[in-house]
C-alpha cells in the first residue's frame, strides 16, 4: 500500500512539473490529473486527485438545482467529457464540468438530478507527509426544502464579485472596431459532440483564424471578448465590445441536437430579435442564454420591464444593419461550406441585444453531424470560410452600411420585423410549413 502511495505521488509530481509554464514550482497552480464520481443514490462523492492541496468552497444554487465548487486556479489535465450528463438511474449527480473561471480562480460546477446538500468538502494528502493531494466533494440527498433553505442561504451569504473580464483594447478612431465573440469558455464547456469535439475549443480556434484574417485586410480593428480557455460571463461580453468601440459583434458557436438530430448539418447566421423566427431559433437561443448557469452564475434581479426597455432602446437602424450584415455573410459563405437549410433566423440572444452597434450569432455547425465536426476540425476549412466571412466584413463595411448613414428604407424595416415575428423574409418561416432545423 504504501509503495502505491509513493508511485502515484511520484506520477502526480511529473505532471504537475510538465504541465508548469512559470520559472519557479511554487508559482504553478496545482494539476489535476484525475477525477472519478461515486455515487449510489443517497450519497455521491466526487473526488480530483491534484498535484497540491487547494482550499475549495461549496455552495448551493437553484433553478437549476447545482452545487457549486470555488477554489484558486488548478491546471484540470483531465477530459472534459468525463463528467457529461449520462442517465444514471437514481443517482444524486447528472453531470459536472471544471474549468477556469476567472484570473487566479477555478470553479467545478455539479448538476444534481436530485436535491443534495454539501456533506463536506475537504483536500487531504495521499499519504503521510505527500504533496500529492486528494481534494473530496462530498454530497449527501436531502429533502427538497432543505436544498432551497441551504440555497437561499449561501445566496444571502454572497457568492463575491463576479470574476474580472478580459481588459478590452482601446478603440482606434479611425479603424472600424470588429470584436470576435468565441463562445463559452474555462467551466463552460459549451456543447460536447462526435469524436470528443467541444465547442469552446472549436470556437476558439475558428475566432483566432478569423482574426488573422480581418487583421491582413489592414483596415480593422479585432478585439476578442476572452482569450484562452476563460470563461466570460454574457453581460461582460457585451461590456467588452462597448467599451471597445465596437463597430460590429460577432459571436461564434457550435450547435448540438440529440437523438435522430445527426443528419441536420450546415452554418446559421442568427440576428437579435424580440420573438423567435422559429422553434428551433428559440431552442438556440434559449440554450446559448443559458451559459452563466452553466458556469454557476446567479441570475441577476432586474427591475420588472428592464428586458422590455432595452428592446425599446434598440435602435431600429442597428437591428437593421445586423440583419443586412447577416444576409452578406450566407452570400459570402455560399460555395464555401454547407450551409444550414434554414440559414437566417433570429431570436432574443442575450449577447447580441446592445442597441449601440450591430451584430450577429454565428453557429458553424452541428457537433452532432460527423461532416461538420470535421469540417470545424480541418485548418484548411477555418482558412477558408473565415476567408469568406472576413470579405463578408469588408463589404459591410466598404458599403457603408455600418457607419453613419441615412435610415434603411422601410422595406428593410419591414422584412426585418417580419423575421422577428416568424414571417416570410430571408431565412423566415413561411406560416403553415414546419419549422425545420
Amino acid at each position: 500500500m504504501f509503495l502505491r502511495h509513493m508511485l502515484l505521488a511520484f506520477a502526480l509530481t511529473i505532471a504537475a512539473l510538465a504541465g508548469a509554464a512559470p520559472a519557479r514550482a511554487e508559482d504553478a497552480p496545482p494539476v489535476a490529473v484525475a477525477a472519478r464520481l461515486a455515487d449510489d443514490g443517497e450519497a455521491a462523492k466526487l473526488v480530483f486527485d491534484l498535484s497540491g492541496p487547494v482550499a475549495a468552497s461549496a455552495r448551493a444554487l437553484a433553478d437549476p438545482d447545482r452545487i457549486v465548487v470555488d477554489m484558486p486556479e488548478v491546471s484540470f489535465q483531465i477530459d472534459p467529457s468525463i463528467g457529461r450528463p449520462r442517465d444514471h438511474g437514481q443517482a444524486i449527480v447528472k453531470g459536472f464540468r471544471f474549468g477556469l473561471f476567472g484570473p487566479g480562480k477555478s470553479r467545478v460546477v455539479i448538476d444534481l438530478a436530485k436535491p443534495a446538500c454539501v456533506a463536506n468538502v475537504a483536500t487531504t494528502p495521499i499519504a503521510k507527509g505527500a504533496t500529492p493531494s486528494r481534494l473530496a466533494i462530498a454530497l449527501k440527498r436531502c429533502e427538497p426544502a432543505a436544498f432551497a433553505q441551504a440555497a437561499a442561504r449561501d445566496a444571502l451569504a454572497g457568492a463575491g464579485p463576479a470574476p474580472a473580464a478580459v481588459a478590452a483594447a482601446a478603440p482606434v478612431a479611425d479603424r472600424p472596431v470588429i470584436v470576435l465573440d468565441p463562445g463559452h469558455g474555462g467551466v463552460d464547456g459549451g456543447a460536447y459532440g462526435i469524436g470528443g469535439a467541444i465547442e469552446k475549443t472549436l470556437v476558439y480556434e475558428y475566432a483566432l483564424e478569423l482574426q488573422r484574417q480581418l487583421e491582413a485586410k489592414g483596415r480593422f480593428k479585432v478585439v476578442l471578448t476572452r482569450h484562452g480557455d476563460e470563461f466570460v460571463s454574457l453581460d461582460d461580453r457585451v461590456r467588452i465590445a462597448r467599451e471597445a468601440g465596437a463597430s460590429l459583434l460577432i459571436s461564434i458557436h457550435a450547435d448540438m441536437l440529440g437523438g435522430a438530430g445527426s443528419y441536420v448539418s450546415g452554418a446559421t447566421v442568427y440576428t437579435c430579435s424580440e420573438r423567435a423566427s422559429d422553434a428551433e431559433a428559440a431552442r438556440v437561443a434559449a440554450h446559448e442564454n443559458a451559459a452563466d448557469k452553466a458556469a454557476g452564475v446567479e441570475d441577476k434581479a432586474q427591475a420588472p420591464g428592464v428586458a422590455d426597455i432595452l428592446f425599446d432602446l434598440e435602435k431600429r437602424e442597428t437591428r437593421a444593419y445586423a440583419h443586412l450584415f447577416s444576409r452578406g455573410v450566407v452570400a459570402e459563405l455560399q460555395g464555401k461550406t454547407q450551409l444550414n437549410n434554414n440559414p437566417e433566423r433570429s431570436a432574443g440572444f442575450v449577447v447580441l441585444k446592445a442597441p449601440d452597434f450591430p451584430s450577429v450569432l454565428v453557429e458553424l455547425g452541428y457537433l452532432s453531424n460527423p461532416k461538420d465536426v470535421q469540417s470545424m476540425n480541418s485548418p484548411e476549412w477555418r482558412a477558408r470560410t473565415a476567408s469568406a466571412m472576413a470579405d463578408a466584413v469588408d463589404r459591410f463595411f466598404a458599403s457603408g452600411r455600418a457607419a453613419a448613414a441615412p435610415s434603411p428604407d422601410a422595406a428593410a424595416l419591414a422584412a426585418s420585423d417580419r423575421t422577428a415575428a416568424g414571417g416570410p423574409a430571408a431565412g423566415g418561416v413561411v406560416p403553415g410549413e414546419p419549422a425545420k432545423p
